[in-house]
């Protein structure tokens, strides 16, 4: 259960944030160490960029934040990709009275639950039983509040970890996004329109360890001011969960490519206007330590996106081009981009659709794709790139 704001009095005893990285533990010892070292210094960077004062401690297992705020520590925290879950706990030495008083506290001070559990967890003290803590536990809460135990859907569960000859205790825990940390990965040049689908792709990609350069492409008349704010927006939000890697957005003019296809190219013409921003981005890639492209396509979407038009999109270039989201219903992109802030931005309609024919190709094939493009639409695609520039702030 994800309970965020359950202190009602004032005395949560909570001085830390205890912080889980999951999928990380599966890795090798060297690799483990190495992903751990960067997840502490990506939370450190989100904590000071969000104003939360805190130090962050690595430990082989964990991560700790000390904080006079754990409650919105452990809220930043849960933004982290990485990140499986952050609690704010109160920290005691590992014996049964010091946990008990702690989670005596915690009841107090905390909103009360209908149903409630009490969970344990003993790591590295031969002295520790986990079910000896959740039965005494699960008294002294039961005497503190009159809830009901249920162990199998509680209200709230009361999280009780042992470390080290330390205790750390919980009545709240935050779900984090989980994955790797940003930075583990190679960087990718992420295509982002500002809509709904393509800020998403580029945050799973950020959520499995890639750092991205989100990469715009002006449409000249076809666009306009409001659609490139949008894109900027969500350039922004995406650079919000990982302060200290380069998110910044890179703009390519692409007006003159568009007018060209919108004048010469009929049913294919959106096949090609594909082909000519992946071509960009391919340059993008080759100029920089980006290792390929990410998109916001998904099967059948739309007319370009039918499995054999990606087929042909994909033929411009030679380098990986990334869907995330290949088979995601609209409505769960949707219901993600609302989840990481990215929705507000993508109400504005997108300029390419003003581009879209009246009968779209949906299963053209190269040979009838090339056929219909100018001879030289993908080499001025790429020198289009040479105006590129970078939004600062």
């Amino acid at each position: 259960m994800d309970e965020r704001d359950t202190v009602t009095d004032g005395n949560d005893p909570a001085d830390a944030v205890l912080v889980s990285f999951g999928e990380l533990s599966t890795k090798s010892s060297e690799v483990r160490a190495k992903m751990t070292r960067r997840l502490r210094d990506n939370l450190a960077a989100l904590l000071a960029d969000r104003d939360v004062k805190a130090t962050v401690e690595q430990t082989w297992a964990r991560l700790v934040v000390d904080t006079p705020d754990p409650g919105r520590a452990a809220r930043v925290a849960a933004d982290a990709p990485g990140v499986v879950w952050a609690r704010p706990v109160a920290t005691r030495p590992a014996d049964a009275d010091a946990i008990g008083d702690a989670l005596a506290t915690l009841a107090r001070a905390t909103s009360p639950p209908d149903t409630y559990a009490v969970r344990a967890r003993c790591v590295g003290d031969g002295d520790c039983s986990s079910r000896d803590i959740e039965r005494d536990g699960g008294r002294i809460v039961g005497a503190v509040t009159d809830a009901t135990v249920d162990l199998d859907d509680p209200d709230r569960t009361y999280h009780v970890e042992v470390r080290n000859g330390r205790a750390h205790v919980a009545a709240r825990s935050v779900a984090g996004p989980g994955g790797l940390p940003v930075g583990t990965q190679a960087p990718l040049v992420a295509l982002v329109s500002g809509g709904h689908d393509s800020p998403v792709a580029a945050y799973e990609a950020m959520r499995r360890g890639s750092p991205v350069y989100p990469l715009y492409v002006r449409l000249g008349d076809y666009g306009g001011p409001d659609h490139e704010a949008r894109a900027t927006a969500t350039a922004d939000r995406l650079a919000s969960y990982a302060p200290n890697v380069d998110c910044r957005l890179r703009i390519v003019p692409g007006g003159s490519v568009v007018e060209r296809l919108a004048a010469e190219v009929a049913d294919t013409r959106m096949l090609s206007w594909r082909r000519a921003i992946l071509r960009m981005a391919a340059v993008v890639v080759e100029r920089t330590d980006a290792a390929g492209v990410v998109t916001g396509e998904a099967i059948g979407q739309k007319s370009s996106q039918t499995a054999a038009n990606l087929a042909v999109t994909d033929a411009a270039v030679d380098v990986p081009v990334h869907r995330p989201l290949l088979t995601r219903d609209k409505e769960a992109i949707i219901e993600q981009a609302r989840a990481i802030g990215t929705d507000e931005h993508s109400s504005i309609p997108v300029g390419c659709e003003r581009l879209a024919p009246d009968t779209p190709a949906t299963g053209a094939t190269l040979d009838t794709v090339e056929a219909a493009e100018p001879d030289d639409l993908l080499a001025d695609a790429a020198a289009a790139v040479d105006d590129l520039w970078i939004v600062d702030g």
